[in-house]
């Protein structure tokens, strides 16, 4: 049974209301008066947070980092089988699935993607807008704040062709708040207030919308590795019972131009439709499938500056 609702397009009102507020925002006066420069003193600078997480993701989730503006990034995404097959699967080696995608940094806020993935072979593209950055100084600001939103098409053949079928009910949305703080050189956090809608659901029984909410932390092990954890809490009764939470540990290590992410997880999907409503492996009975994230940046444009 199709059952639309209205709360997709109430939140891409609002996305539009608050990337509207952003711009505003982030004007400067540029007319105002430095007293202090007319006294001879030193001008006070703006300091911005640099590398609250490693990479534009902290494991599954999106984090508030972007590509540089016209750097793109080439990602590629792994997920082996469950842990607990056994040795006949070479515990869930043998089982492979992968998310390809390229994503580009137009501006130093304002960031694009398109990924596709053989689970469900669905499609996806993503766009990230940075609201706020943390910074301290002449402009104190305590968190950092990136607004995300994504669409996915699944490509499965249709289970009943006798129906009619629309190619609407093949999309799915995601809308995210991302909020983020670089506590000092060491320790990230950042919550992601989360919902998601699904075009087609089974019945009636079953919710169009699904909110969650998703929390991400980075520990800073060395210059060059850290440790990750992330999980996503989607409140009670909007997902079948089959399906469980999101979540997931690991370890990024940068070399070079490259980031490689190596995880362990209960997340067969790797987009945020998949993860946050479709998990149903469980950390209790070994549904553990072990994964990496490879990422590698390539300047195609002209690089831009962050601006103040």
């Amino acid at each position: 049974m199709r059952r639309y609702s209205s709360a997709f397009f109430k939140t891409g009102l609002f996305a539009i209301a608050l990337f509207c507020f952003a711009q505003a925002s982030a004007q400067t006066d540029t007319t105002e008066v430095d007293l202090l420069s007319l006294l001879g003193e030193e001008e006070p600078v703006t300091n911005y947070a640099t590398a609250t997480f490693k990479t534009t993701r902290v494991i599954n989730m999106h984090s508030v980092e972007n590509a540089a503006g016209g750097v793109l990034d080439f990602r590629i995404s792994h997920r082996f089988g469950a842990i607990n097959t056994g040795a006949y699967d070479l515990f869930g080696l043998d089982v492979a699935s992968m998310r390809m995608g390229f994503e580009y940094g137009i501006n130093d806020r304002l960031m694009v993607g398109v990924g596709r993935s053989n689970v469900n072979k669905e499609a996806d593209a993503f766009v990230k807008y940075k609201i706020l950055r943390q910074s301290s100084g002449k402009k104190k600001m305590p968190v950092s704040v990136s607004w995300f939103s994504s669409a996915v098409v699944r490509m499965t053949k249709w289970e009943d062709t006798s129906r009619t079928n629309y190619f609407t009910s093949r999309m799915y949305y995601c809308h995210q708040l991302l909020i983020a703080r670089k506590f000092n050189e060491s320790l990230s956090i950042q919550l992601a207030p989360t919902v998601v809608h699904r075009n087609l659901v089974k019945d009636s029984t079953v919710m169009n919308d699904v909110f969650a909410s998703g929390i991400g932390a980075r520990y800073k092990i060395t210059r060059r590795t850290s440790f990750n954890v992330e999980y996503v809490y989607v409140l009670p009764g909007q997902i079948e019972d089959m399906y469980t939470n999101s979540l997931s540990i690991g370890f990024d290590i940068e070399t070079g131009g490259h980031v490689f992410q190596l995880h362990f997880t209960n997340s067969k999907p790797m987009n945020e439709k998949g993860f946050i409503t479709e998990t149903t492996g469980s950390w209790e009975k070994g549904d553990i499938m072990f994964g990496f994230n490879v990422s590698r940046v390539f300047s195609v444009g002209k690089r831009q500056e962050p601006k103040e």
